[in-house]
């Protein structure tokens, strides 16, 4: 009896750090990530999608991200950290991806089809997406 008490004394801690982990993965699921996956090696289109995508993330939501429920981030898949990113999301090149939780919404396609020739579309299909996602609980 007396090592059962001692067992549970000692484990008790875990669980509540346990809790803990699960609260913040929680709060993290509440979070708009856009990416923009990449290589080194950039063409004006790929560079374009990337700017394009990222202005329309800060124009459209300025409030969201300064109160960091909504970010942008260019990630390099020929970085360590990018590549790690990009297995865990299973991306292996160029992408444009919307996340929140395990919700994932690929707009490589239109990203490249409309960047160059008509932002103001890539942006109306931007701001479609992403206010889906907005009241999107997991």
């Amino acid at each position: 009896m007396k090592n059962l008490i001692f067992a549970i004394v000692l484990l008790l801690p875990l669980f509540a750090i346990a809790g803990n982990g699960n609260e913040i993965r929680q709060a993290e699921n509440n979070k708009i990530e856009a990416y923009y996956f990449h290589f080194s090696a950039r063409c004006v289109t790929c560079r374009t999608v990337e700017a394009e995508a990222k202005n329309d993330i800060l124009t459209l939501y300025p409030q969201m991200v300064k109160d960091g429920e909504i970010s942008f981030l260019s990630v390099n898949l020929e970085d360590k950290e990018g590549k790690a990113l990009g297995e865990k999301l299973k991306i292996s090149g160029q992408t444009l991806l919307i996340v929140k939780g395990n919700r994932k919404i690929n707009l490589t396609n239109e990203g490249f089809l409309y960047a160059i020739p008509n932002p103001l579309k890539l942006k109306s299909i931007i701001k479609e997406k992403v206010d889906q996602l907005v009241n999107y609980k997991e």
